[in-house]
């Protein structure tokens, strides 16, 4: 009896350490390597949106880091009311990929995904890689394309269409951003992604 009871507690203890270890913030967020050499099911996770959706492990990557910086419950800020930031939060954005509460649902409806986390990782880069797809087909914007497809990740897609952008610097200044730290995972990623992919998990 006491054995079964030891054993079923090495169990949790053992699926907790999973969790734990898939959910922890990376040391070195500016470096692709690290980060996946931290959180390897994170690499698993966002190859997986990349040969899912065609969307680059880099560009999907450097989307997380402008989006929440890798935090698992970033929220926008609240709106201040006499400098104090006790109103209203800017938008519903929530998570990993700080995709609003419309996005989030049609996203699990037309991905069968009922369940998905905006707090779980592989669900976040899973919505990125799907929206940057969509993006691809709506407003025909290459894959690979960093800048035009963070446009319209932060403006959405029609606004993007209706060229909001001109008149939003911010969009502007946000989308250089990740174009250039997407080139700097680029080019770390060109170190390490041959031995991340050559590495196992073994339970």
């Amino acid at each position: 009896m006491l054995k079964k009871i030891l054993n079923k507690g090495l169990i949790y203890l053992i699926v907790f350490l999973f969790l734990v270890s898939c959910n922890t913030f990376p040391k070195h967020p500016q470096n692709a390597c690290k980060i996946f050499g931290q959180n390897y099911l994170w690499y698993k996770s966002v190859k997986k949106s990349s040969e899912t959706y065609g969307a680059p492990i880099h560009i999907i990557l450097a989307i997380v880091n402008k989006e929440s910086g890798f935090k698992r419950f970033a929220k926008p800020p609240r709106k201040k009311l006499f400098k104090l930031p006790i109103g209203k939060r800017e938008s519903s954005s929530f998570g990993y990929s700080q995709a609003i509460n419309a996005s989030w649902e049609k996203f699990k409806d037309e991905t069968n995904k009922p369940l998905a986390l905006r707090t779980r990782f592989v669900d976040s880069v899973l919505f990125i890689g799907w929206f940057m797809k969509k993006t691809n087909e709506i407003n025909k914007i290459p894959l690979g394309d960093a800048y035009r497809q963070y446009l319209n990740y932060y403006l959405g897609q029609t606004a993007y269409a209706n060229k909001a952008y001109k008149t939003n610097k911010k969009a502007i200044i946000l989308a250089k951003s990740v174009e250039k730290k997407s080139k700097v995972y680029k080019s770390q990623l060109k170190e390490c992604e041959k031995s991340l992919n050559n590495k196992y998990i073994i339970f």
